[in-house]
């Protein structure tokens, strides 16, 4: 996902983490100002749907012109991927580490 929250800003003449702020608490929304930043200056990983109905009505648009969808990386792209030596073609798949049975390796002191 794309967060869009300064195009949006921009679009009501919003320039500022303050002033954003002031146009929050005009709607009964009153995070405090190192909160307002952090959405302002990174995409958050995660936003309280009562939050982001909350900026939707200070900033007058709707989650489609804050949120905007991006087509995902498919997993399997142009990765390499790792097999065996000695491995056939079309073997099990990739290369997985193999625990230790025994724990850490301990040295003995000597005799």
């Amino acid at each position: 996902m794309k967060w869009n929250l300064r195009w949006a800003a921009a679009k009501r003449d919003i320039w500022r983490p303050t002033d954003l702020l002031v146009a929050f608490k005009e709607v009964g929304f009153t995070p405090s100002l190192s909160k307002v930043a952090a959405l302002w200056g990174n995409t958050p990983v995660t936003v309280r749907l009562e939050d982001l109905d909350k900026i939707c009505a200070a900033l007058n648009c709707s989650v489609s012109d804050l949120l905007e969808a991006e087509p995902v990386a498919s997993a399997t792209g142009s990765q390499d991927i790792q097999k065996a030596v000695g491995a056939p073609e079309g073997g099990p798949g990739p290369v997985r580490p193999i625990a230790r049975r025994s724990g850490p390796r301990r040295l003995q002191p000597p005799n």
